[in-house]
């Protein structure tokens, strides 16, 4: 027998009895989103590579080191998106969605980087972002932030912390980065071997390291907060103000950065002390360059990017997630007459009542056998079409989680009868 073939590491399956809580998820995040009034948008899974190395930085890890990126038969260089706002950015100078308007949208679905996988990181892992264009000032920087909150909340998760911080313009960035490195080449010793590679590509990553001899050396380093300008402290104080007002509780962190070139001024994230070094839950900011960066107009934007294996770990872990839904009908049927009527019957009832979640029995076995198969799966009702029943154009029906007897009934009365006993959610009254 030949070696039964396994999933790529980092590329893992979500099995039937897992897929319930990711459809809640789902389900309350895309809701909230709607009433919100953002609009989805759909993008390729493979974009050109260039796209992210003038994006997202070619000093970056991801550029450097995650991407998944190959040559297609033309000789083209091109990526699994290993992130959304990219391509998002690029579909809005595409099909002109930026020009004199004001988008908001979202969309949903898989990004890939080459990362050693570990408890809520792994290689093919899945995102709901946000990105909103168009708007400068600071009350769309407050609505994302309360939107993402509201999102959090949909799904029952109070725990997570705000952090908050302004990383200003890029040329205070810039002069910022001059001091830093300057402070740290008198120190670099001290600094573990990411932090020293760092110094030479991307030294404001080394703020967030979590490595205690180079976080014991950034406690005397210049502080970014003093290089801010005025007018992105401004910005920055007007949203503070709004989230205090709005009741958001939140935690400035000088020391955020975020891990791509494009952010600048407002970024933030939704942390949980709850899934060890992968704390970041919900994760984003501005970036106002960056559609010119890609070739556009100037346009202010901001987004954020909800990760979902992280929710689900966390609902799983609280104890959050729905109870499986069984379902709410089992069709038993007995003999080659009833099998063939019992599927034109299933047909009916699940025109006559949408939501309907109804099984019908295939294969072999006989009515014992298949009330054990109903069992299994949590069926509310067995729905029970034998010969007998057949010739008088009845079905019978049976509540299988009480100790309800038996009812039979004209087959005109069935859908009544179901439409009686089953919870509104079950005709799709959600």
């Amino acid at each position: 027998m030949a070696k039964s073939i396994q999933s790529v590491r980092g590329f893992g399956d979500i099995l039937p009895e897992q897929t319930p809580v990711w459809q809640f998820v789902e389900a309350r995040l895309r809701a909230t989103l709607d009433g919100y009034g953002y609009e989805e948008i759909r993008l390729p899974l493979l974009e050109k590579t260039e796209l992210f190395s003038r994006s997202i930085g070619e000093v970056t890890d991801i550029v450097e080191k995650e991407m998944y990126t190959f040559e297609d038969r033309n000789g083209d260089s091109l990526t699994l998106r290993p992130e959304g706002t990219a391509g998002c950015v690029r579909a809005g100078i595409q099909h002109g969605l930026l020009h004199n308007r004001q988008p908001r949208l979202w969309y949903a679905g898989s990004m890939f980087r080459h990362e050693r996988p570990q408890k809520g990181r792994y290689r093919q892992f899945n995102q709901i972002g946000v990105e909103v264009f168009g708007l400068p000032g600071p009350d769309i920087d407050a609505e994302v932030i309360l939107l993402a909150a509201r999102m959090l909340r949909s799904v029952g998760l109070t725990d997570i912390r705000l952090e908050l911080n302004t990383l200003g313009t890029a040329a205070a960035r810039a002069a910022y980065k001059d001091a830093l490195v300057a402070y740290l080449r008198g120190h670099e010793d001290r600094l573990d071997d990411d932090s020293r590679r760092r110094l030479e590509t991307n030294p404001l990553r080394i703020l967030d390291t979590k490595d205690a001899g180079t976080r014991a050396v950034l406690e005397n380093a210049p502080a970014l907060s003093d290089w801010i300008d005025a007018d992105s402290r401004e910005h920055f104080h007007a949203l503070c103000a709004m989230l205090d007002t709005a009741g958001i509780a939140y935690t400035v962190n000088p020391q955020l950065v975020r891990g791509l070139d494009y952010y600048g001024r407002t970024v933030f994230e939704w942390v949980t002390d709850r899934l060890g070094a992968q704390g970041t839950v919900c994760a984003g900011g501005r970036y106002d360059g960056l559609v010119e960066q890609i070739g556009g107009r100037s346009t202010p934007a901001i987004g954020f990017a909800l990760g979902i294996e992280r929710l689900v770990a966390l609902i799983e872990d609280g104890g959050l997630a729905p109870s499986p839904r069984g379902p709410d009908v089992y069709l038993v049927a007995a003999g080659d007459a009833a099998r063939r009527q019992g599927l034109v019957i299933a047909e009916e009832l699940r025109d006559a009542l949408p939501g309907l979640r109804l099984v019908t029995h295939c294969g072999s076995g006989g009515f014992k056998s298949q009330f054990k198969r109903a069992d299994r799966l949590g069926a509310r009702f067995a729905l029970v079409l034998g010969e007998e029943e057949l010739a008088a154009g009845q079905v019978s029906l049976k509540e299988l989680q009480s100790a309800g007897e038996q009812e039979t009934l004209p087959r005109a009365e069935l859908v009544a009868a179901l439409r009686e006993r089953l919870p509104k959610e079950s005709e799709g009254h959600e």
